[in-house]
């Protein structure tokens, strides 16, 4: 069984900075790519970042992108989410999600849909 363990969250100032790590374990035979997603209030679930896994192709919501830094490590199947230059509209539950399976085209990678595991979510505020 899949899992991905996500670190915990956490208030911050406007400014400021947070990382998040999200480990996936079980009977993972091949990951095809693991991602960020967030979700506010009254609003759905959208792509933070991401990377495809065979070839490091990384990818960010231009919301996000020169703020946001996904890095990898992966010997343990882990992905991290440095986050700098927090804004009151990053506040929202933040989701790791793990496509497994073959290599696919970029488009399927900013598909929600396509993603079919996931971590518990965790809570990123930021505070004006």
């Amino acid at each position: 069984q899949v899992q991905l363990v996500e670190s915990e969250g956490g208030l911050v100032q406007a400014g400021g900075s947070l990382r998040l790590s999200c480990a996936a374990s079980g009977g993972i035979d091949s990951i095809d790519a693991m991602a960020w997603f967030r979700q506010a209030p009254g609003k759905e679930r959208e792509l933070v970042a991401g990377i495809r896994w065979s070839d490091r192709y990384t990818f960010y919501s231009p919301s996000v992108k020169g703020r946001f830094t996904l890095l990898r490590e992966t010997a343990k199947n882990t992905i991290y989410l440095q986050m700098n230059s927090l804004k009151p509209e990053d506040t929202a539950v933040y989701y790791c999600g793990l496509r497994a399976g073959r290599r696919s085209i970029v488009s399927v990678l900013y598909d929600v849909d396509s993603y079919g595991y996931w971590g518990q979510g965790t809570q990123v505020t930021v505070s004006s």
